[in-house]
């Protein structure tokens, strides 16, 4: 069984998030795109949209935003669910990193500004 090791993972730097790819196609799936996020404090992540779902475990600290235009709130040991083609935006305004894992489909894109993207912690 394939292994893919924390230590193994590159860091990609996105204005004030940190994203380590665990298990994507470039490291060995097929299907799914799972990788560590962190969050510093006071940073607020722009609107957009993804063509798959994507799931955030909080691990620590607290996640924050809009999803579908309501206000949501994610805190260590919850799931938060973004169905495909939703409007979202997350931040962290709390003093502390906010830590998650996340996972979705292998090939996810996401439109954001009007331009469609393929995030490089999920390749």
């Amino acid at each position: 069984m394939p292994v893919s090791t924390i230590a193994g993972a590159k860091k990609i730097e996105f204005h004030g998030l940190t994203a380590r790819p665990i298990a994507v196609p470039s490291r060995g799936t097929a299907e799914l795109a799972i990788w560590h996020l962190d969050v510093d404090p006071g940073v607020r992540g722009e609107e957009h949209t993804v063509d798959h779902e994507e799931v955030f475990v909080i691990k620590a600290g607290r996640l924050r935003g809009t999803l579908g235009g309501e206000p949501c709130e994610a805190g260590p040991g919850d799931a938060l669910i973004v169905p495909p083609g939703v409007p979202f935006a997350l931040g962290n305004d709390g003093d502390e990193t906010a830590s998650a894992v996340v996972c979705t489909s292998a090939g996810v894109r996401a439109n954001l500004n009007g331009a469609t993207i393929v995030p490089p912690w999920s390749e």
